[in-house]
């Protein structure tokens, strides 16, 4: 009987409602008052163990011990990139693997997290596309990835970090509850405290969840993964679009913008021969004057799965110097990481 206790894992207090923990510990005769000491031990502090909550008694921590577990993850390796670009895998508790980037730049340092162990939109020229999808993240799975790639910053480059990029692995629309849960803990003054407005979530486009997002009156920003402002070439590469029409998708992003009146971020990946030409360009163009929104042209990492190759540097500039000269705001993102695999569309756990 002994031993199958010891195998049987405790239970997750990072998954306790605060309401469940105030009960728990009046049960055992602890104070109220302690829930919060230990949610901000969790979750202002990130502490990692009991033994950390250097405020409560030992008693009280040695109870905790007993019942409950915290099951942080753990950062399984590291990859440093020649332009600076840090990769990382981590292990989270039940031995599953994403990967989380940090990507610095001039006056910032972002972090680029996972929302999905793998991915079931199967976009066809990114890497995590052709893995299957085998479970959402927890929103204590995010938050972890922001602690250590803020870990990461101070580390390496002595700054703390300035924006966060639900960017990574899987489609946080398809994990909406846990992903909104995720940026609470972030940004509530509970938590890591940090400004929604410098948290973007990325989405290959999902109408109806980003009309959810509107009801909801989120505040932090959102980008769509555009990539073609052309349905039917869309839908080669990104089969969500069959059932998500570029027109849906304006209609949903307006109705975003009205509500919330959020930025919005149109991102395209610009591949050779494929969706480089100054046609593809004035219908990107096209696009734009349906929706408020800026353009980020993205450079493409081939993945070996995938036959794309990036568009020509010439042809890039072309295609940004079109939308410019006709008023839409366009930053070209040149690629980061690439040697380590950590570029956009690249991360898929090699290991």
């Amino acid at each position: 009987m002994a031993s199958q206790h010891m195998t049987s894992p405790k239970k997750d207090i990072r998954k306790l409602p605060a309401d469940q923990l105030k009960a728990w510990l009046s049960d055992n005769g602890e104070q109220g008052f302690r829930a919060r000491q230990i949610e901000e031990w969790l979750w202002k502090k990130s502490a990692r163990s009991f033994a950390e909550m250097t405020n409560l008694s030992l008693k009280t921590r040695n109870l905790l011990e007993e019942s409950y577990g915290i099951y942080a993850i753990e950062t399984a390796s590291t990859q440093k990139s020649s332009d600076g670009t840090v990769k990382s895998a981590f292990r989270l508790s039940d031995s599953n693997v994403v990967e989380g980037v940090l990507i610095p730049a001039t006056g910032r340092m972002t972090a680029c997290v996972s929302s999905q162990v793998g991915c079931s939109l199967s976009c066809k020229f990114c890497a995590t596309g052709y893995m299957e999808r085998m479970r959402n993240l927890d929103p204590a799975e995010i938050y972890d990835q922001v602690v250590e790639i803020s870990r990461q910053a101070e580390l390496y480059y002595q700054a703390p970090l300035t924006n966060i990029v639900y960017m990574g692995m899987g489609e946080p629309l398809l994990n909406y509850a846990n992903v909104l849960k995720s940026i609470d803990l972030i940004t509530s003054s509970d938590g890591l405290g940090m400004s929604p407005k410098r948290i973007t979530v990325s989405t290959a486009g999902i109408a109806k969840m980003i009309r959810r997002l509107a009801d909801d009156e989120v505040r932090f920003r959102l980008a769509l993964s555009l990539h073609a402002a052309n349905d039917e070439k869309r839908s080669t590469i990104m089969p969500i679009n069959e059932t998500n029409t570029l027109e849906s998708l304006a209609e949903a992003l307006n109705y975003f913008y009205a509500k919330t009146g959020n930025r919005i971020t149109l991102e395209y990946i610009i591949f050779d021969n494929f969706n480089d030409s100054l046609t593809d360009a004035a219908e990107l163009l096209e696009f734009t004057r349906k929706v408020p929104a800026r353009v980020n042209i993205i450079e493409y990492n081939p993945i070996r799965e995938a036959d794309f190759l990036n568009a020509k540097e010439d042809r890039i500039s072309n295609f940004a110097r079109f939308l410019e000269q006709r008023g839409v705001v366009v930053n070209v993102r040149r690629s980061r990481g690439k040697d380590i695999d950590a570029a956009c569309g690249q991360l898929a756990n090699k290991a």
